[in-house]
C-alpha cells in the first residue's frame, strides 16, 4: 500500500547561488556528511546538490509534514543501495514520522528517483508499506 507520495522541482541556479553565497554554511545545514562528500567529488556539483535537495523536499511531502513537525533537512539522507539505486535513509524526526505512519505488521520502503535537465532538478518519492511475512 502507498503511504505517501511527494515530488519536487528545484532550480539548479538557485542551488549554485546558495553554494556561492553561503558555502559550507548552506551545505552543512541541509546535507549530511555523506551527501556532501559525494556531491563535492562531482564535476556537476550544483546539479548533484540540487537533485538531493529536491529528494529531501519530496520526501518531506511524502511524510505529510514538509520541513516542520520535527522533520529536518539532515534527517533525510540520499544514499545508494548496493546496485546503485538511490533511496533515502531517514533518522531523527523523519524516522519517527515514518514509524508513526506505518501500520503495525508492515514495513516501510522508501522509493526515490532523481533527475536533472539544467536548469532544473527533479525528484519523486513514494513511501510504500509492505506486509511483514509471518513466522
Amino acid at each position: 500500500m502507498i503511504l505517501g507520495i511527494g515530488s519536487d522541482l528545484c532550480d539548479i541556479r538557485r542551488i549554485e547561488k546558495s553554494l556561492a553565497r553561503f558555502g559550507d554554511r548552506f551545505t552543512e545545514r541541509v546535507f549530511t556528511a555523506g551527501e556532501r562528500a559525494k556531491s563535492d567529488r562531482r564535476a556537476t556539483r550544483a546539479e548533484s546538490y540540487a537533485r538531493r535537495f529536491a529528494a529531501k523536499e519530496a520526501c518531506s511531502k511524502a511524510l505529510g509534514t514538509g520541513l516542520r513537525a520535527g522533520v529536518f533537512w539532515r534527517d533525510m539522507e540520499v544514499v545508494n543501495l548496493p546496485g546503485g539505486r538511490p533511496t533515502l535513509n531517514l533518522t531523527g524526526g523523519a524516522a519517527a514520522r515514518l514509524k508513526a505512519m506505518t501500520p503495525e505488521g508492515f514495513e516501510a520502503i522508501v522509493h526515490v528517483t532523481m533527475t536533472d535537465e539544467p536548469p532544473l532538478a527533479q525528484a519523486f518519492v513514494v513511501i510504500e508499506a509492505r506486509a511483514v511475512p509471518l513466522g
